[in-house]
Formats: C-alpha cells, structure tokens, sequence
C-alpha cells in the first residue's frame, strides 16, 4: 500500500512544502531504503524510526520499504523526517488510518523509545503554513519542546511528546485540545549600566549615536581603557526589538536550533561576541549544510568584535558584504542561500601590537613597521563600512578613585528610543527603518542640510581627501546627530560632529 505524509524543511531562512511517500512490498527481500537526496541524518532515520515503532507497541513491517521524499532533486538534510516516515509506514501497513491527514503536517525527530525531540524551523514552517489559502483546515504536529515558537492562530497546531499520542489522536483515542501558550512579556534584565563608566564622554556620546542610527563604531585605545566595558553596555540604551523584527530575529534562532524551550519568542536586541580565533564558517555562516552565523545571530542587534585586528584577514574582509548589504550570501554547487545580517558593528582595538601608542603613562615600544603592519589588517574597504572611530583615552586616577555617578542608561535610552521614533515616521513606508540603511539614492531626500553644514563638508571632503562612501557615512551620521536635537533641518554643529568620527588619524 502506498502512503503520502505531508511535511517540511527549511532550506535558508525559508520553509519548503515536501511530501513523503511510502512504499511496502510484500513478498519481497526485507530492505528500507530512503531515496530523494536524503542527507546521512536522514538515512539515519531507518534506525531510529524502526526501533520507534517497535517500541511504541506497532509492528514493523518484514518487506521492502522505500520512502521517497519529494521534490527529489532538492537536497534533505536533519532529523525532523523521523515522524513523517514513521506516520507513512503505520498507514502503508494498515495500522493507521489516512482518510482525515490530507492537510496534516508532521515534522519531529524520534528516539528509539518513540518520544519526539525537538526539531529546528518550527517557526518558519508555521508561519509558511499560515500563509497557505486555505490554512483554517491546516493540522500541524510539531514536538511539545517547540511549543513556544508557535505565534498563529490561523491553523491547529499539535505538541505532541511521543509517537503513540500521535496515533491516538488521529483515530479519535485522544481528545487533545491545543491552548496556545501566553506571551512572556517579562523583560531581560541587564546589569550594565553607562553609570558604571567613569569618564568617556566622548566614545559614551558616540555609541549614543550610534545605537540612535544603527551606525558602526570602531573604538581604539590602550588596554583598560574601557572598550568592552562600554561596548557590553549599549545594549542597556537601546530599545526592544519591533514586532517584525523579533519575527525576523527569532526565525534566524529557530532555524539555527538555539531557542530554548521557554525563550519564546525573541524581544530584546541581541549582543553576540565571537573570540577573534573563531573560523570565518562560524562567524559568517556557511558549513556543508550552511547554517547561519554570527553575523546572522547577531541581526537586528549587535556584533561585538574585541581585538578587532587579531581576526583573520580573510574574516574581516568577508565582513565587506553584510555590512553594505545587510545580508550574507552562501553559495553551493547545489544550492545558494541567503540569510539577513543587519548588525551594529562594535569593534576595538588597540593603536598598535603593544597598546600603548600615543599613551601618555606608558612607552609603546613597538616600531613603526610593527605599528604599520598592525594597522593594515584592517583594510580601506572596511574602514569606509564603519560610520564611527572614536579614541577612548585613559581615564584619569580621580575619576575612577572618586566614583562620581555619571549618566545613566534608561536616560541615554529615552534619547535613543525618541530618534528611532522620529526615523520610524520619516521612513515610514520606504522599506528603511534606520538611518544607517540609507541608500545613496535616498540621501538627497532624506538628509536636507544647510548651507553652512554643507560648505563645511565640502571643505573636509577635500581636506581629508575623504572618498565618496566616507561622505555618505558623514551625512548619515549627522541625520542621526539631528535627530537627537529633533531638528528636521542637519546643521553645521551636527556635521561637524559627524565629521569627527571619520577624520581621527588613528590609522594614518
């Protein structure tokens, strides 16, 4: 008897309509193939869902077995085929019954005793199964682990925890009901707090700027000078994540598996710092299955590079396409995947091998060529990617001695929340939400300046011989300035500033 069970995959960020079909041959040697380009956790799957069945009190057919999983020509990679095959097998040995499954879906690893484990995508493919036309009659099973990343309510979806709940319900022997998990709406707590920095005024206003933009930032300076100290601490100024982009977020950690089983769905913006002797696999994504990254985990939130130089050349330099474009690219002889990466940048470094150049306490002593070589891992391409390099200079002793209680957090953040407020009404409807997003096109209409803002400009342009990407980093960076003063019109103080984040002679 030959069965169809419906189920699905994620291919990228996307969820792909499969269909499993299951075959038995009686009177033929015993087998149990899986064909349609199953990857090796896929043909892993005869094991686990004949030991699934046997010991969920069913009978595992003695005949030939083939599973097909269509489209064929599309390459099948996890686990989370187990419950579909299992379901087909049941039904192609009449021992379950297929009449009412046509709009059912089943995804679900299962262990040898029949429990379902978790599976990644749940969020993708229910929100693809939502978007079907006639998803009212749409009957999802998914593991009960995944229970949170359900948000529709458009369709039925199952948790279900073992195999034999499954088989149950579909013959009526167990009236499940599904209520739909409450929201959480408890906040992060986070610790850091910008009243905890000492001094810094100048990189404190920088990052400030650069969380009401969602600009890059650069900061160098000494050693314990506070780089990553300020740098864990911008989360604490910037605001929750929007509706569509929790969505945009929480899809990137569903399919990467990292949800946990009570996360939900993600609200706060997230903070990912990768140690500079990671792989450029792990940081930009890739793999032979390509997964996302770090670039991609950190999307919507921030990437936190420290000792931005110490990364490999050929890692930074991938960086070149997610910092313009706001995605990553991963291509494959049979496949070619996309996933978002529209991250603040947050890297730091030190002036030279040492740290101590230009230091008015300690003697660098490393040499010019030491100092130049140093430099050059971070190349001009990247440079014009960053909006803002900010020097964060030694503290000095009475500052940190008298611990004087600067600037808090939740004000710098009501600052911050008023100019993403003010982009969100001018954008409205153009496809950008930040300033950081605007393209060269857009930059005329959008960054209205005045003369005297302009003439200054003009003359740092030719000053600094600065190239055409660094000036529409300026103008960018002054909206946002302008935005924090809530003025429509960018003024000479508001380039002016601007222009000191992109003309420190840091890396001369």
């Amino acid at each position: 008897m030959l069965a169809k069970i419906r189920s699905l995959y994620i291919e990228g960020l996307e969820s792909v309509l499969v269909d499993v079909e299951v075959d038995i041959f009686r009177g033929c040697l015993p087998s149990f193939t899986i064909v349609g380009l199953p990857d090796t956790s896929v043909q892993e799957a005869r094991e686990r869902v004949r030991s699934a069945i046997k010991n969920s009190s069913f009978q595992f057919p003695i005949a030939k077995i083939v599973v097909n999983l269509a489209p064929a020509d599309v390459k099948k990679e996890g686990s989370a085929f187990d419950l579909p095959i299992a379901i087909g097998i049941l039904i192609a040995s009449n021992q379950l019954d297929c009449s009412n499954l046509d709009t059912s879906y089943f995804v679900g690893e299962l262990s040898l005793d029949g429990t379902i484990k978790s599976a990644t995508g749940i969020l993708p493919m229910g929100l693809h199964l939502d978007n079907l036309h006639d998803s009212k009659n749409v009957k999802f099973y998914i593991p009960y682990s995944n229970i949170n990343e359900v948000i529709t309510d458009s369709i039925e979806v199952f948790p279900v925890k073992s195999l034999i709940e499954v088989v149950e319900h579909i013959n009526g022997l167990r009236n499940y009901t599904y209520v739909k998990i409450k929201e959480d709406n408890s906040e992060e707590s986070i610790d850091e707090d910008f009243s905890e920095v000492s001094g810094q005024e100048f990189a404190k206003r920088a990052l400030e700027v650069s969380a009401a933009g969602q600009h890059n930032v650069l900061m160098i300076g000494p050693p314990g000078t506070g780089k990553t100290m300020l740098a864990r601490r911008i989360r604490s100024i910037m605001p929750k994540l929007t509706f569509s982009e929790s969505l945009e977020v929480t899809k990137i950690y569903s399919v990467a598996g990292l949800l946990t089983k009570n996360s939900g769905i993600i609200k706060d913006r997230p903070f990912r710092a990768p140690h500079h002797t990671a792989s450029v696999v792990s940081v930009v994504g890739g793999g032979t299955n390509p997964k996302p990254g770090e670039v991609s985990l950190a999307h919507r939130g921030v990437l936190f590079l420290d000792e931005f130089p110490e990364f490999s050349r050929e890692l930074i330099n991938a960086l070149r396409q997610p910092l313009e474009d706001g995605w990553i690219t991963i291509s494959r002889s049979k496949s070619r995947v996309m996933y978002p990466s529209r991250f603040m940048l947050i890297a730091a470094m030190n002036p030279c091998p040492c740290g101590y150049y230009g230091d008015d306490k300690k003697q660098c002593i490393c040499s010019p060529s030491q100092i130049f070589r140093y430099r050059s891992r971070i190349s001009g391409p990247i440079l014009d990617r960053i909006d803002i390099i900010t020097e964060v200079q030694r503290v000095e002793t009475e500052k940190i001695v008298n611990l004087r209680p600067a600037e808090s957090s939740n004000s710098i953040r009501e600052r911050v929340i008023n100019a993403h407020k003010i982009q969100a009404e001018r954008y409205k409807g153009s496809g950008i939400l930040y300033n950081s997003e605007l393209t060269p096109k857009k930059i005329s209409k959008y960054v209205m300046m005045t003369k005297d803002a302009k003439d200054l400009l003009k003359l740092a342009a030719d000053k600094f011989y600065l190239s055409g990407r660094a000036i529409i980093k300026i103008m960018k960076v002054s909206r946002t300035i302008a935005d924090l003063r809530e003025v429509e019109k960018v003024d000479i103080q508001d380039i002016s500033e601007a222009i000191q984040y992109r003309t420190k002679d840091f890396l001369s």
